[in-house]
C-alpha cells in the first residue's frame, strides 16, 4: 500500500484502519466513504471485488512531517518491544558516554541505511528471515554483556550488522503503513527521525532510572555493584526474552 498526495489505491474491504492502527486518519475516512459508496450501489464495479479504487489525499508536507515522525515513534515506545530490548542491552553495555554513543551511532547508521535502500525497493528480504535475526541480535548483545567488563573491539561492527536487520525491520512496518508517494523523501526521513526519538527517549528513561539508582541504592553506587545487581540479572532477562523469540520466530 502506498499513500499519496496524488491518486493512491485501496480496496473497500481492507480491514486495517483500526484505533490503534497508526495509519492514516484520512486514508480511513477515504476507505470508509468507500466501503459507503459500494454498500448503497451493490452494481458498483469495485464493491465485492478484489478491484481497487483511486483514492485522492491532499497531504501538506507539514503534516506528513508530523504524522511520519508520530509513526516513527511509536513504532519504538510503546510497540517495538525487541527493539527496545536491543537499545537497552547497548545501553547495559557500558556505563561511560563514548562507548554508548559509539554503539548507538554504529547501529543508527545500519538501520538508516537498509530501512532507506528496503523503503526505495532496492533490496528485499523476506520477515521469515529478519524477525528472528532481530531476536537474534538481542541475545547475542546481552549475553556479551555479562561476558565481557568493557566494550571489546568488535562490538560496534557486531551493533552495526544487527543494526542493518532492524533497518529491513522498520522498512517492513513502514511497507504496512504506507508511504506517501509524492514525498517519499519527507515520509522516510521523517518516519527514521520517529525511531531516533523513540531510541533516545528509551536511553534518557534507563539513564533517569540509573543515575537515581545508583545514588540512593548503596549497593549500585560501586561498579562492581551495579554490573552485579543491574547489568547481570537485566542482561539475563533480556538474552532469555531474545533466545525466546528467536526459537518462535524460527519454529512458529
Amino acid at each position: 500500500m502506498a499513500l499519496s498526495t496524488g491518486p493512491g489505491y485501496a480496496h473497500p474491504e481492507d480491514e486495517f484502519c483500526t484505533a490503534d492502527s497508526g495509519l492514516d486518519p484520512e486514508l480511513c475516512r477515504a476507505l470508509a466513504e468507500l466501503d459507503s459508496a459500494g454498500a448503497a450501489d451493490p452494481q458498483s464495479a469495485f464493491y465485492g471485488t478484489t478491484e481497487v479504487q483511486a483514492i485522492e489525499l491532499d497531504r501538506p508536507v507539514l503534516e506528513t512531517i508530523g504524522l511520519y515522525i508520530k509513526l516513527g515513534f511509536i513504532h519504538i515506545l510503546p510497540r517495538g518491544y525487541d527493539h527496545i530490548l536491543f537499545v537497552l542491552a547497548l545501553f547495559l553495555a557500558s556505563t561511560k558516554w563514548r562507548p554508548l554513543l559509539l554503539q548507538v551511532s554504529a547501529f543508527t547508521l545500519a538501520h538508516t541505511l537498509t530501512l532507506g535502500l528496503a523503503a526505495a525497493g532496492f533490496i528485499s528480504v523476506p520477515a521469515g528471515i529478519v524477525e528472528p535475526l532481530i531476536a537474534l541480535s538481542i541475545a547475542v548483545v546481552a549475553i556479551e554483556n555479562i561476558f565481557f567488563r568493557e566494550l571489546t573491539r568488535w562490538r560496534p561492527a557486531v551493533v552495526f550488522g544487527f543494526g542493518l536487520f532492524h533497518g529491513l525491520g522498520f522498512a517492513g512496518v513502514l511497507s504496512d503503513l504506507g508511504l506517501v508517494r509524492d514525498q517519499f523523501l519527507v515520509s522516510l526521513i521523517s518516519f527514521n527521525v520517529g525511531v531516533e526519538f523513540g531510541q533516545l527517549a528509551v536511553i534518557g528513561m534507563a539513564l533517569a532510572a540509573t543515575l537515581l539508582a545508583r545514588r540512593f541504592v548503596p549497593m549500585l553506587s560501586t561498579e562492581a555493584g551495579y554490573r552485579q545487581y543491574v547489568v547481570w540479572p537485566a542482561s539475563g532477562l533480556i538474552a532469555v526474552m531474545g533466545l525466546f523469540w528467536f526459537l518462535s520466530r524460527v519454529f512458529g
